[in-house]
């Protein structure tokens, strides 16, 4: 890498983004660029065609709204101020089930995916949720994305259920994985 490139991402949370209007400015249409090659890519992130850029920022719009609420952490993966990944969590609405979060996304632009943006996007709403009373952490999974089923691991996520050939892709059909982390047991 050439000097004064950093190799390790920023991880912004939604009031560092807020703190810098460039990169609010910017923050849906990059997220759109990312989401949008990701998915047509094959990831494996809720859409089967790549959503519109109206469609990310309404998405973000919900979550920014719910980062305000309590409801939800936003973390933003920076190298040298351009997005390079993404994520959150948002509480369950339910009333018996607000102790609890659903990772919802991490999405890691594929030119730098293996450098541990993930990793580090995961760990920081991991922790994010720990600080905000979180007991149980929870996301569900692609059957076929080993990469995340791996890295979720690896961060003390366990498999606590699993729907076979439930995602549809066109005539594929995928697993959808339950994973869980009891952030009780950790405190």
């Amino acid at each position: 890498m050439a000097s004064g490139v950093s190799s390790e991402p920023a991880i912004l949370d939604a009031m560092g983004l807020a703190a810098d209007p460039e990169l609010e400015f910017r923050f849906t249409e990059s997220a759109h660029r990312i989401l949008a090659d990701l998915v047509s890519g094959g990831a494996a992130l809720g859409w089967v065609e790549p959503p519109s850029r109206d469609e990310v920022a309404e998405l973000f719009g919900h979550v920014i709204s719910a980062v305000q609420a309590g409801d939800a952490a936003l973390r933003a993966a920076y190298l040298d101020r351009r997005l390079v990944g993404l994520g959150y969590w948002l509480r369950y609405a339910r009333p018996t089930h607000r102790p609890h979060a659903d990772l919802e996304k991490i999405a890691v632009d594929a030119a730098v995916q293996g450098r541990g943006v993930g990793r580090a996007l995961t760990a920081a709403l991991v922790a994010d949720a720990r600080e905000a009373g979180i007991e149980v952490l929870t996301l569900d999974t692609r059957g076929d994305n080993g990469h995340a089923l791996h890295l979720y691991r690896s961060l003390g996520f366990t498999e606590y259920g699993r729907l076979p050939g439930f995602v549809a892709v066109g005539e594929h059909r995928y697993d959808k994985v339950f994973s869980m982390l009891d952030l009780r047991q950790q405190s």
